[in-house]
């Protein structure tokens, strides 16, 4: 019998109100991972109530305190880190090496967080006046709302609730169905670490019934989103309604840019890694690569022999190189991509196909597939794929480089191989993403830093590093007047 598995709510672990479930299978195997039960606007409602309550005490438990929950859970996170990792590769499909790391990076945001207790920084400025103290805290807002996808299913959770926690918000946090397993665990690290009843609460369901719910409710004044472009706008725009703070992070169509002076063989590995990573269902993934026409027909041959030879099959495999990808529905949403592209004229060099052959049939696999004379307008060069598909766009120079690679709608990552220095500061200079790689590929992004990006990839707030704390917090500045007579500021300072 499979694993069934709850909401946490109130530091209980229940069922959806109304009984019912749903299930989740191997997509390398259509074998079942679990149950789960599958909620509604009803489960949202009492999680919102435990957290509201929670967040009385919650916001007054000493933010040093907190710091020290945060690296229990990070120390049980990284003791249990290979069971997670595999739970992950078979409920979402990645390989374990992958499952690794996005592991890793939970612990490594955990560890950090933890930190920022003992931070948690405001400023001190003198006073314009005499016998006058200024200064700005931090504050938390409230019941945070959580909506994670499922391609990094226990990372971006981490991204967004360790920073809402140190900062003493409380949690209601619904994530993607195709994940909930990692979830459950998530938040069983939480709980196991001590903290406190309905301080983090767990509701597991659709986008229609409990992520909706959680936006519309009147007592969650700060949304934190990862998914889609279309689905966050539209989130977006029921929270302006109601005047909440939300953060979104959305879609990327990433460019790797490669000069005629690169070093090819390391543009090859790093164009691999970034464009068929994950089976390409990365926001940071290589979709577009933009090379200087010296270089193409190198490169071109160097890709093609290179994603020829990768083997597919299940992320549990140590060998294997590129797992499933997450569902049927994205698996078909890839090879239309792979029809487009065709039909619009670019030239299919490697791949193109679902793979079916021998234990690969059971599961949604597709080939790593590359597209050779893309032009800039095409649909495969502006549109996300969010799969193993990437396109060689042809260019002049720099200039034009640089130009295709800030033409299109989103702005999350970009790359650049060159040995010019020259030219790596006028990239770093002239594109405009949240993010920026010279000699490395589009993915990798530390913690300590900034995530996030420009244009429809998001809407200005950042997850990680110190910056995402502004989402987390309100500013209140506190002036202190000690001169035993009423000051007015500019008024008595003309």
């Amino acid at each position: 019998m499979a694993d069934h598995f709850k909401n946490l709510i109130n530091g209980k672990w229940v069922d959806a109100k109304s009984g019912k479930t749903f299930e989740r299978r191997n997509p390398a195997n259509g074998e079942l991972v679990a149950e789960y039960t599958k909620s509604d606007a009803s489960d949202v409602d009492a999680a919102v109530a435990a957290a509201s309550e929670a967040f009385k005490s919650w916001r007054l438990y000493p933010a040093p305190k907190r710091g020290e929950l945060l690296y229990t859970a990070a120390q049980i996170l990284n003791e249990r880190k290979e069971q997670f990792a595999r739970e992950m590769t078979e409920e979402m499909g990645k390989v374990i090496s992958e499952a690794r790391g996005d592991v890793q990076e939970a612990i490594d945001m955990t560890f950090y967080m933890a930190g920022e207790g003992r931070r948690l920084y405001g400023q001190t400025t003198p006073s314009e006046l005499p016998n006058k103290f200024n200064m700005s805290v931090r504050k938390p807002l409230g019941v945070a709302g959580i909506i994670t996808p499922w391609n990094f299913p226990m990372a971006i959770p981490s991204w967004k609730m360790t920073p809402a926690l140190i900062a003493g918000n409380t949690i209601v946090f619904k994530p993607a169905s195709f994940t909930p397993r990692m979830a459950v665990r998530w938040v069983e690290i939480l709980q196991e670490a001590g903290l406190p009843d309905g301080v983090v609460n767990l509701v597991i369901g659709g986008g229609e019934d409990v992520g909706n719910a959680i936006v519309d409710h009147p007592d969650v004044p700060l949304i934190s989103f990862t998914g889609s472009t279309d689905t966050g706008v539209r989130l977006a725009a029921r929270a302006a309604a109601l005047n909440k703070r939300v953060a979104l992070e959305m879609g990327g169509k990433n460019a790797v840019i490669v000069l005629d002076d690169a070093d090819l063989e390391l543009a090859v590995d790093g164009i691999l890694w970034s464009a068929f990573g994950t089976s390409g269902q990365r926001c940071t993934a290589a979709s577009r690569v933009i090379v200087q026409r010296g270089a193409q027909r190198e490169l071109v041959e160097r890709l093609v022999a290179r994603a020829g030879g990768m083997r597919l099959g299940d992320g549990l495999d140590e060998t294997v190189q590129i797992g499933p990808v997450v569902s049927k529905g994205q698996l078909e949403t890839i090879h239309t991509y792979v029809q487009v592209g065709q039909q619009e004229g670019a030239r299919l060099a490697a791949g193109g196909g679902i793979a079916t052959a021998g234990d690969l049939g059971k599961g949604f696999f597709h080939e790593p597939t590359i597209f050779d004379n893309v032009g800039r307008s095409m649909r495969i060069a502006n549109e996300e794929i969010f799969g193993p598909v990437t396109s060689i766009v042809p260019v002049d120079s720099l200039d034009e480089a640089i130009d295709v690679a800030n033409s299109v709608a989103y702005g999350l990552s970009a790359s650049i191989f060159t040995q010019d220095i020259n030219n790596a500061y006028r990239a770093m200079q002239d594109i405009f993403t949240g993010i920026l790689y010279v000699n490395a590929g589009t993915t990798g992004a530390e913690i300590h830093l900034p995530f996030g990006g420009t244009k429809a990839t998001g809407n200005g707030h950042r997850e990680a590093g110190t910056a995402t704390l502004d989402f987390y917090t309100e500013w209140q500045s506190i002036y202190v007047d000690f001169s035993g007579r009423l000051q007015r500021a500019q008024i008595d300072n003309q």
